[in-house]
């Protein structure tokens, strides 16, 4: 049996089309369970109860709050995409391969799993401990495909911000979740559903 040696193991950048689309769905479901896991830790050690964290309040404002600060989001995001140059604003084409063959109910699932792990971690752990401005730097920061423009990183770090102002106006986590949820899910449909020009 070969001895396991740490030395060996060789770090490479890899191109989003050098992955199969199995491998990248693993990749994503996986790092999402690890902001999940990650996110509970920090709230444990924060003290502050998880299940409290997902507690329904306020009646319907949670859902109003997230729905409008959503279809802001997208009115923007499509009057940006329709000025701004494609190349100025590319994630390296892992949005479209995520989301270009992908069935709705899957759209859905993807955009559930990432609202509800990221939120958590983000507004529930993060932006309790340092605020939404910083929570807002380390999102953006997190999210490197956007960094190489900044067009999407100016955007996500706006998005980030304010869904921690969503956050802290409805004080509830469900906000920024169906605000979260239902951008990636539109954008997610528009990609999947886009007529080749």
């Amino acid at each position: 049996m070969k001895k396991f040696d740490i030395r060996n193991i060789k770090v490479r950048k890899v191109n989003v089309d050098e992955i199969d689309d199995r491998m990248l769905l693993i990749n994503l479901y996986a790092t999402q369970a690890l902001t999940l896991i990650i996110g509970i830790i920090w709230l444990l050690f924060q003290r502050q109860n998880v299940l409290n964290i997902f507690a329904l309040q306020g009646g319907w404002d949670p859902l109003w709050w997230g729905l409008g600060f959503a279809a802001a989001v997208i009115a923007v995001d499509l009057l940006i995409s329709r000025w701004v140059p494609e190349d100025a604003a590319d994630d390296g084409g892992v949005n479209e391969r995520i989301f270009r063959t992908r069935a709705v109910w899957h759209i859905a699932v993807i955009s559930l799993v990432v609202a509800i792990c990221e939120e958590l971690l983000f507004r529930g752990a993060i932006q309790h401990a340092i605020g939404p401005y910083w929570t807002s730097i380390v999102f953006a920061t997190i999210h490197v495909r956007y960094l190489r423009h900044w067009i999407p990183t100016g955007l996500v770090f706006s998005i980030s911000y304010g869904l921690g102002w969503v956050y802290e106006q409805s004080g509830t986590l469900w906000a920024p979740i169906i605000a979260h949820f239902a951008i990636d899910f539109v954008m997610g449909l528009i990609i999947r559903f886009r007529r080749e020009s």
